[in-house]
């Protein structure tokens, strides 16, 4: 049950992650967290969020405690991500197919999610097979994230054989090379590279940190990683999505709902008019928060009622619960 003095309300109403950390749990579920737990300035137990190792330790902490993962590690220096957030992207999909259904969540490995650069950290299959059932295909650029996310899935029974990690061969491509023929996807998800070269990369992360330490920083040295296809690439968020939004049309029959996370409000109005172009026929603009942080998922489908009634009848009738 939920503390109300603790919740945070801006998350997910089924986010596991709207108390605050329960640390004494998280340790019983992972000793090494122990460590790195102290006493903050208002007297609460926390980690140092600028120590990297503390947070990735965290994240493991929470991953076993929360969704059955006994497992999980990440090479230094990639992204560990901040999991209540990405637990919120999951939640919102949900709901968005749950629209379609009747207002049930379809659950079960016959619901299919493309995880568009999954990382290698694996953390939206993670969460979405643990909370839905849902079988995942992660796409990835960077041959050790693929490594890794696929040493993830090996080592935890409840990810091996419903998570299939597949090499892009071609960085501008998005779903050429990725979706087989015939292949069905009920959804799509993406957090797309935020900047458009290392040096921007570099200066936001020195800008954020010193915002955070309240001091001038001189070296970026990032408290959750990432990796250059992390964290951007040519043309950044803007062109990213620019590029999925148009090869998107070439799966208009064989996807419901494609989504990405759109970072910045002012990005929407040229978003929206690509969207009219492509000729899509649905597109809705889902709010989320994260604590001072507020970011949009976008999505969108070139189905109609009568294609979508059909999918559903085909394809979700006999996994909702």
């Amino acid at each position: 049950m939920l503390d109300s003095k603790n919740v945070k309300s801006v998350l997910h109403t089924r986010n596991k992650h709207r108390n605050s950390y329960d640390f004494k749990q998280l340790i019983i579920s992972c000793p090494e967290l122990a460590e790195y737990v102290l006493i903050n300035k208002y007297g609460n137990e926390s980690i140092d969020f600028f120590n990297p190792k503390a947070v990735k330790v965290l994240n493991k902490s929470l991953l076993k405690h929360f969704y059955g993962i006994g497992n999980w590690d990440i090479p230094n220096n990639y992204l560990t991500p901040p999991i209540p957030g990405r637990a919120d992207y999951i939640h919102y999909i949900a709901d968005l197919l749950a629209k379609s259904n009747f207002g049930k969540i379809p659950k079960g490995n016959n619901i299919k999610c493309l995880d568009i650069g999954v990382g290698a950290n694996c953390i939206y299959p993670i969460i979405g097979k643990s909370e839905y059932g849902w079988s995942f295909i992660g796409s990835e650029i960077d041959s050790i994230s693929i490594k890794s996310a696929n040493r993830i899935i090996e080592s935890n029974p409840i990810l091996k054989g419903n998570i299939n990690i597949r090499l892009q061969q071609y960085p501008n491509d998005i779903f050429n090379g990725i979706i087989k023929k015939g292949e069905f996807i009920d959804v799509t998800i993406c957090n797309p590279p935020f900047h458009s070269s290392a040096a921007e990369a570099e200066a936001g992360s020195i800008r954020k940190l010193s915002n955070l330490r309240k001091q001038s920083i001189s070296k970026a040295t990032l408290n959750f990683g990432g990796k250059n296809s992390e964290l951007w690439c040519k043309g950044g968020e803007k062109r990213f999505i620019k590029n999925m939004i148009i090869q998107s049309k070439e799966l208009a029959t064989s996807c419901f709902w494609f989504t990405t996370l759109v970072s910045k409000e002012s990005k929407l109005h040229s978003i929206k008019k690509l969207l009219q172009k492509v000729e899509v026929v649905d597109v809705k603009m889902i709010p989320m928060s994260q604590g001072n942080k507020t970011s949009r998922i976008v999505a969108w489908t070139y189905l109609t009622d009568t294609d979508k009634k059909n999918w559903v009848d085909n394809r979700w009738l006999s996994t909702t619960k």
